[in-house]
């Protein structure tokens, strides 16, 4: 789906877990976060659910963002509408999108729906309310109902026309039909032209593709670890990119390292790929797509977040991250041979003398060339790159040093080494 605005081809998002974020935290001791975040070239924010949490069956002592109370207020944990808007206004004034966290699923238990609407749920044949699969702090929306349906799409609308977001987050978007999102994503851009992004796998549910521009790539994150802890084969990891890439450029992936719930639940991105950690968050800033950061990853953050309780990321005011990440997230905007779903970008696996080790590949658009290396062993690897698609001079935009490759294509890669030029 071909929005109007270029935008997303060429962005980024960075996830803000508020609760987290702070001491405080709210919208108003956020905003004064956002210019480190403009300077390190972040593009799109994209907010943990804002909404009022349930208290009924809560868990924890603060509870679950994703269980909400009111589809159309605001967590005053976080502030109040009036500060919501006055955050929204400056990210715009910083040139800034955002998107917000919409959980179409599921809400919690004492949502106001619970009260005034019984019947927008699904029940259990003893009448109750049908809990969420392996979740029991959330029940489950009946999406045969045509009148929730449009609540729900009243709900949406509200948050675009009240505060002037750019688009939404979908939550679980498989989890809800398909023919819902079909449905509400051209009435709520009868407001504006929006962005949206769906927790889904395309590989798992293509029909979705058809309104997303761009998806979780689930898929890849599991095989990618699996791949370090298991010492697979390097070609499982080629070959899903091979799958990824079949589906071609009319929806993107999202790539990511980490993001709440694997912090939180399965470990930090550092546990998770150890000597590769690096190499991959590269991978998620070049291979075609959208690069996906969490909070704290400019640290970078060693912890794992609690989820129902206040547990604030250990800032130290050093960012020691920050410049590895603006070198990455500037030249995904700037180089149009990284632009995500766009078809005049053609993407090449290269052929190295250590393809069971190295990952290599190099990404054109007419002129624009930028080649990727990366070592995704836990050992030193010297190699060469043997392929005719690589051939010139090109800048390392770490280093800044040039290399003519006709002079020669060796590499003398340490453990957790990565490359990036740019022609």
């Amino acid at each position: 789906m071909n929005l109007p605005q270029d935008w997303k081809h060429t962005t980024n998002i960075y996830e803000v877990n508020l609760r987290q974020y702070t001491k405080e935290g709210t919208f108003r001791a956020f905003e004064k976060e956002m210019p480190r975040l403009k300077n390190m070239g972040v593009k799109t924010l994209w907010f943990m659910p804002i909404t009022p949490i349930a208290q009924q069956n809560k868990k924890g002592s603060l509870g679950s963002q994703y269980a909400a109370a009111d589809y159309t207020s605001i967590n005053p944990e976080f502030g109040n509408m009036d500060d919501f808007k006055h955050m929204v206004n400056e990210a715009h004034r910083l040139g800034f999108k955002v998107i917000i966290d919409w959980v179409a699923n599921h809400t919690g238990w004492d949502h106001v729906w619970t009260k005034n609407h019984p019947e927008f749920y699904l029940k259990d044949p003893d009448g109750k309310f049908h809990i969420a699969s392996g979740m029991d702090d959330i029940i489950e929306l009946d999406y045969k109902n045509k009148e929730m349906r449009k609540e729900m799409i009243n709900a949406m609308k509200f948050w675009v026309k009240e505060t002037g977001i750019d688009g939404f987050r979908c939550d679980l978007a498989s989890w809800v039909e398909v023919d819902f999102w079909e449905e509400a994503r051209p009435e709520v851009e009868k407001i504006k032209p929006l962005f949206f992004i769906g927790e889904y796998d395309e590989l798992e549910n293509p029909d979705y593709g058809k309104v997303f521009d761009a998806s979780y790539s689930w898929k890849w994150m599991h095989k990618s670890e699996d791949y370090y802890k298991k010492n697979e084969p390097i070609s499982e990891l080629t070959d899903l990119l091979r799958q990824y890439s079949a589906i071609g450029d009319a929806s993107m992936r999202a790539w990511f390292t980490t993001n709440h719930d694997e912090n939180s639940w399965n470990g930090t991105e550092f546990e998770k790929y150890g000597d590769i950690t690096k190499p991959m968050a590269v991978f998620s800033a070049t291979w075609n797509g959208i690069p996906l950061l969490y909070s704290g990853q400019e640290l970078p953050n060693m912890k794992r977040l609690e989820f129902f309780e206040k547990d604030v990321i250990e800032w130290n005011g050093k960012y020691e991250m920050a410049d590895f990440y603006k070198t990455l997230l500037n030249l995904k905007s700037s180089n149009p041979a990284l632009r995500g779903g766009d078809s005049a970008v053609s993407t090449y696996l290269l052929n190295t003398t250590a393809g069971d080790k190295i990952l290599a590949y190099i990404r054109k658009n007419d002129k624009d060339e930028v080649l990727v290396v990366l070592n995704f062993s836990k050992e030193p690897v010297n190699f060469s790159i043997q392929d005719e698609n690589l051939s010139g001079t090109f800048k390392n935009v770490f280093d800044k040093t040039k290399r003519d490759f006709s002079d020669g294509k060796d590499f003398n890669f340490k453990v957790s080494d990565f490359a990036v030029f740019e022609k």
